[in-house]
């Protein structure tokens, strides 16, 4: 299947980790040209060393989502040296493990500046260059804790269902000028934050890693933790011109896991 997006423009966030990588090369492998940002130098070096290995386009950008400066700096470099900006792809880093009470402003502050503001900052500043076209996709990667809480992520579970409401909303403004807007929700994706939060688990609890990921996987019907190819693939059907009537949806790519309707 053709999927229509052969010689786009994307920027991929986060494209440095397990995720944010497994989008940019499913993206790029598509004719995309990717943007891949990451705060991580290194790691956005990395992903682009692949996708050019498998003959794609892609540029290393670094910049860091706390700073709204460097990333409003950020985005006109990419559309200076790529062009214009067709696909965005929201995917910010998770907090810490930890407990929703006793967090100080400046923590809540901290986080919302990161893992939301800017996203949506960044979103604000592409938009008139997809309105101008009537076309664009925006895509945000968020956690299955907005839609079932997940214990002891309180900071992630709290501040990502900001971003479900504002993509809610966002997708029925932005529709008539040939835009979606769709959140993606992984379950438990091998990733290397899943395996932080398995250690976590198991340090909180007494037990061995590698029992604590047995169990998660045995709790999932699939009775596997995802790969990141998975989702990147989803992610990739969405940003398509094939997907171009799914708009203001939130996709589930979890194995089953989540038990709500």
């Amino acid at each position: 299947m053709d999927l229509g997006i052969k010689g786009r423009v994307a920027v991929v966030l986060g494209a440095g980790g397990g995720l944010g990588g497994a989008i940019a090369r499913s993206l790029a492998a598509e004719g995309v040209s990717i943007a891949v940002c990451d705060t991580n130098a290194q790691a956005a070096q990395e992903t682009v060393i692949s996708i050019h290995a498998a003959h794609g386009t892609a540029e290393a950008f670094v910049f860091d989502l706390a700073s709204l400066q460097a990333t409003a700096d950020a985005i006109q470099s990419i559309q200076k040296k790529l062009g214009a900006v067709d696909i965005l792809i929201n995917n910010s880093g998770g907090p810490p493990p930890g407990k929703i009470s006793g967090l100080t402003p400046d923590v809540w502050r901290q986080y919302f500046d990161s893992m939301v503001l800017s996203l949506m900052k960044i979103t604000d500043q592409v938009l008139p260059g997809m309105q101008q076209r009537n076309w664009g996709r925006i895509i945000t990667s968020t956690s299955s804790g907005v839609v079932a809480p997940i214990d002891n992520l309180g900071i992630s579970n709290a501040l990502r269902l900001a971003l479900v409401g504002w993509n809610k909303t966002l997708a029925r403004e932005v529709a008539p000028f040939g835009i979606t807007a769709n959140i993606v929700l992984p379950g438990r994706i091998a990733t290397s934050r899943i395996a932080q939060l398995d250690a976590a688990r198991a340090t909180r609890e007494g037990r061995n890693a590698t029992d604590v990921s047995a169990d998660s996987a045995a709790s999932i019907p699939l009775k596997r933790y995802g790969r990141v190819e998975e989702y990147g693939d989803t992610v990739t059907f969405l940003a398509s011109e094939r997907a171009s009537y799914i708009t203001g949806s939130t996709i589930r790519v979890d194995g089953g896991l989540i038990s709500t309707i």
